[in-house]
């Protein structure tokens, strides 16, 4: 279950379940995703002819927002009885899905941001790559009796670990990569408050642990899960190798069944990370009113030789994990900037005149002699950006202490 709260005490949530799926309501699907891939091919197709057409008429410009592809689409389904034979509501959704993307990439063109970090623009999905997923609004679905009823009159059964906490207000239908299908509903929440602790933390992300924290009891070192399977997935990965198809040749049964294999592994990793993140995401928040939480981008480290050690941390993933669960139970979750962290010193605020080395792991203040493990100094420098002074190396702060804002 994944959690995106929102901005006042009210938000939002994700709660994800798995599918019974008979044979007949996955050819229904596959139907209804094979027509929203055809509206979604279309719009990429009318977004491009309309930018072409622009740039050769540049005082004569045209647009080609949700409204005009919703009279495209308007029109496409009256002239096709195939198209037509689908529910309207998921094709809708694939409209406002593409206008929402396209809308992201021409923002952050305007923005200029280097190409590295742009959204692309929407391209084409091709039938062997794309992965099914269907969008519906409150009028496209409904619950009743534990299965899901979607617009066509495709029945699913939902496979509940808990139930919603009130009526959903979307859900969207999806096949992951290991051929299972799920359902994924949108509902609003409650901030659910902790009790309060009088206690800070600072949080400094890194490889060799993927957290270190100012207590030590919160640390959180290196699962290793991926490095774990990687034998396992070196084997399925051979033999993918051994069975790659010819270009413009369909893929053999030796190869599927490898591929499945290896999907498998890449997914059981992944729930892995995530659980350890979350749990020690909980146990943060439980324990702290206030986190200062290094604001820090691991992109970087995939063009350097900590790449797949890095990639396995899952730095993104535990850092994200923290933020929701902070935002969730309306805890004081604070992002600081990571620019010269390791070059500050927490005591005196003296900064080092060279950046340090790697391989050095201790950190030894110039101006106040003062000396501590490289990854504790700046889980405390987090402290103090983020104008949560702490009293000890714990990080508590005393009783009826204000929190101040953050620099």
């Amino acid at each position: 279950m994944a959690h995106a709260a929102g901005a006042d005490r009210a938000g939002r949530a994700r709660y994800t379940y798995r599918l019974r799926v008979s044979s007949t309501a996955r050819t229904a699907l596959l139907a209804e995703w094979d027509r929203c891939r055809w509206v979604w091919n279309e719009c990429v197709a009318k977004s491009r002819q309309v930018h072409a057409r622009n740039r050769a008429h540049p005082d004569d410009r045209l647009t080609c927002g949700p409204a005009r592809l919703d009279k495209m689409l308007t029109e496409a389904r009256a002239r096709t009885p195939w198209l037509r034979d689908g529910a309207s509501v998921p094709q809708q959704q694939t409209v406002r899905d593409f206008a929402t993307a396209r809308s992201k990439a021409l923002k952050d063109i305007d923005k200029r941001l280097p190409v590295k970090r742009r959204a692309g623009m929407p391209r084409h999905k091709k039938k062997r790559e794309a992965a099914p997923s269907l969008n519906y609004t409150t009028r496209g679905f409904r619950l009743k009796d534990g299965r899901l009823h979607l617009a066509g009159g495709i029945a699913l059964t939902v496979v509940r670990s808990r139930d919603l906490p009130c009526a959903p207000s979307s859900v969207r239908v999806y096949r992951d990569s290991v051929g299972h299908w799920y359902a994924s509903f949108v509902v609003a929440i409650e901030v659910q408050p902790l009790p309060e602790t009088g206690a800070v933390i600072g949080v400094d992300w890194g490889v060799k642990q993927t957290a270190t924290t100012t207590s030590d009891a919160h640390d959180l070192p290196h699962a290793r899960h991926g490095k774990n399977a990687a034998q396992r997935l070196a084997r399925y990965q051979r033999m993918m190798a051994r069975r790659k198809p010819a270009r413009g040749h369909a893929a053999s049964k030796g190869y599927r069944r490898a591929q499945a294999q290896a999907a498998k592994l890449h997914k059981k990793v992944a729930r892995q990370r995530q659980d350890t993140a979350r749990k020690w995401a909980k146990r943060v928040v439980t324990d702290h009113d206030a986190i200062a939480v290094e604001d820090f981008r691991p992109k970087f480290l995939a063009h350097t030789t900590m790449a797949r050690k890095a990639a396995d941390a899952a730095i993104g993933a535990t850092k994200q994990a923290l933020i929701e669960m902070g935002r969730k139970h309306g805890r004081d979750v604070r992002l600081v900037h990571p620019a010269h962290t390791t070059m500050d010193c927490a005591s005196c605020g003296a900064r080092t005149k060279h950046a340090l080395p790697l391989s050095e792991r201790t950190y030894t203040c110039t101006a106040c002699q003062a000396v501590s493990p490289r990854d504790k100094n700046s889980a405390r420098v987090m402290l103090v950006r983020a104008g949560l002074n702490p009293a000890g190396a714990e990080g508590v702060r005393p009783p009826g202490a204000l929190l101040p804002a953050a620099a």
